[in-house]
């Protein structure tokens, strides 16, 4: 989502401006993949007099907060509205990444302890070769279908 360019006295932000190209170098990210976080309103840019997409030095930062919690499977959706809460223009401090990742490790704790006991049924069953709708505890956790008549 493109925007306006930065008011008139901000720390010179049309310096400061980074191109497309720059943002993507700098962050490691795909110019396609900024492109798609701009359209799912994760970061923003404006357009200079050439019609070139700019961004602002934060857009680094927040760039590298999204890549993070998508690295630990936060939805885009959950990150768009934690990034919505910080102030624009404004590099994501220490304490920001305190407050963002506080909402998310309840969430990350929680999937690590399914995916452990996932971990922990798939050992029981590997060679058994049973799959058995009634017994596997992989194909039918707490045997719902087995209780129903099911194999």
């Amino acid at each position: 989502m493109t925007t306006r360019a930065p008011r008139r006295g901000a720390i010179s932000a049309t310096k400061q401006a980074l191109s497309v190209g720059d943002v993507a170098r700098r962050s490691g990210v795909a110019v396609s993949t900024l492109h798609f976080y701009e359209t799912r309103g994760l970061i923003h840019s404006w357009r200079n007099a050439g019609n070139q997409r700019r961004y602002t030095r934060d857009v680094l930062r927040r760039v590298a907060v999204i890549k993070i919690a998508q690295r630990t499977g936060v939805p885009l959706t959950e990150i768009r509205e934690a990034l919505a809460a910080l102030p624009d223009s404004r590099t994501p401090t220490a304490a920001d990444w305190r407050r963002l990742s506080e909402r998310w490790r309840a969430a990350l704790d929680e999937r690590i302890a399914q995916l452990t006991l996932l971990r922990d049924q798939l050992d029981g069953c590997i060679g058994c070769g049973c799959l058995s709708l009634s017994q596997c505890p992989l194909r039918n956790p707490g045997d719902v279908l087995g209780g129903n008549g099911g194999d």
